[in-house]
């Protein structure tokens, strides 16, 4: 094992696992205390803007316009130390998070805000067969998917029959939702324009077929009935086939295979159907909670350990009417930030104080100039073009830097205004390497109860 880093003494050394919204937003806020010490440890050497990832799918935004680097984002800060490393153990009452290179790092605060994953629930082939959408990685990777089907179709119609533009979305959360509204709004631009003005002019596009399956009875569940209704509807105008009430029970290798018996052949299955901890959580030591995730005090510390806490999608964390708040961008953001003032508040010796989220509300939006916006506390409902300009304006409020912001307003602009959609590079051909013989046949056991939480709680 390597040795720990010594911190000068009368500097107190705060380790966070994590550079997601609640990470980062915690480093931050610890950083304008000079006599703190921060190691900021992350897998990959970005933050990535999770609640845009389907655009950077759908070619709208290019992955760096979603993604930042940590070393350049807290670059300002010269007591942030950012390590490009996996944590795979923890010891929790020393405070100790050993590396994937065998690394130990001690603090005298430890942060986890390690962030979630795809829960699939059990069920047959969708981990090996499915696209997520939960990283930049999952994002690009189902870009290249879509092009790739494209790209063979056009090359050999015969494929269209096999499934190759059957492209089914599996939960109907905001993941889900905005998912199938971006791929409405792509099949609308192609049916209207001439088969000369195609990108892909021997594709038919009208044998295209989008399909929402989810096992509850509306879209976008978290919403009121009202904005459930609009949603329906709006995916309904871009030609999205809403299967509700109606569950997945496998994904094969070229077909789904659904509850009521249908099979339907396809090559690009996309999983929004839910999210857990990440898998550092089953090697703490400790129990973990509702899916996955860890239980923290109303202050964010974890009982029972002294200087521990956990943030995020990783922690449950309870709101003010007791019941769990949800996996939101915002708040991660706030809960990092309350953190950070709660160490600092300790580490000056005054108490730490609960958390207190303040609610922005919730919003989704369902394509081009649709939206729905449920705003604040009391949740004032606000559909449409308004609710489309709500939801850019408060995600672009969360991105990491003005610069950011600007790219991603000029992104938004040159696809509302009709200019080519994005990135539309097949980078990785691994992707056109399909089996096209799948019969479609069930072979896997009967998979477990799905209970899925809903997906929308990734989304602010």
């Amino acid at each position: 094992m390597m040795p720990m880093e010594q911190t000068p003494q009368g500097v107190k050394h705060v380790v966070i696992v994590g550079g997601g919204f609640a990470g980062l937003n915690c480093a931050r806020k610890l950083a304008a205390n000079p006599n703190v010490r921060i190691t900021l440890l992350d897998k990959n050497n970005y933050h990535q803007f999770q609640p845009l990832l389907y655009q950077v799918a759908t070619g709208i935004l290019s992955p760096d316009n979603i993604a930042f680097n940590l070393r350049f984002t807290l670059l300002q800060y010269p007591n942030v130390d950012v390590k490009m490393t996996e944590v795979v153990s923890i010891d929790l009452n020393t405070r100790t998070v050993e590396t994937a290179q065998g690394r130990p790092y001690q603090g005298d605060y430890l942060v986890l805000a390690a962030g979630s994953q795809p829960n699939f629930f059990g069920t047959p082939g969708a981990q090996e067969n499915s696209y997520p959408l939960y990283s930049l990685h999952d994002a690009e990777r189902l870009r290249s998917r879509i092009l790739a089907m494209l790209e063979t179709a056009e090359r050999d119609p015969s494929v269209v029959a096999k499934g190759a533009l059957n492209f089914v979305i599996v939960g109907c959360g905001p993941t889900g939702a905005e998912m199938a509204g971006a791929f409405g709004d792509m099949l609308l631009l192609a049916l209207k324009k001439k088969a000369s003005e195609r990108p892909f002019k021997d594709i038919a596009a009208e044998k295209a077929q989008i399909l929402l399956v989810d096992g509850g009875h509306a879209v976008l569940s978290a919403f009121s009935p009202a904005s459930q209704e609009y949603a329906a509807k709006m995916l309904e105008e871009r030609k999205v086939q809403l299967l509700l009430g109606t569950r997945v029970k496998e994904i094969g290798n070229g077909h789904v295979l659904l509850s009521d018996g249908t099979s339907i052949p396809t090559h690009t299955v996309i999983w929004a159907g839910g999210l857990k901890a990440a898998s550092l959580s089953n090697n703490i030591g400790i129990p973990a909670g509702r899916g996955g995730r860890i239980d923290v005090a109303a202050d964010l510390s974890v009982p029972g350990l002294t200087g521990v806490y956990a943030l995020g999608d990783f922690a449950n964390i309870t709101g003010k009417d007791g019941s769990p708040l949800p996996q939101l961008a915002s708040v991660a953001e706030q809960s990092g930030k309350w953190c950070g003032k709660n160490i600092l508040q300790e580490i000056s010796g005054k108490p730490k104080t609960p958390f207190h989220y303040l609610d922005k509300g919730i919003m989704a939006i369902i394509g081009k100039n649709s939206g729905v916006a449920e705003v604040g506390e009391h949740r004032l409902q606000v559909h449409g073009a308004i609710g489309f300009a709500a939801w850019l304006g408060v995600h672009a409020a969360l991105l990491s830097s003005t610069r950011a912001r600007i790219d991603a307003f000029m992104e938004w602009a040159w696809d509302y205004f009709g200019g080519a959609r994005g990135d539309a590079v097949l980078d990785r051909k691994e992707e056109l390497e399909i089996n096209w013989n799948d019969d479609g046949e069930s072979r896997s056991p009967e998979p477990q109860p799905q209970t899925a939480e809903p997906v929308e709680a990734k989304h602010s």
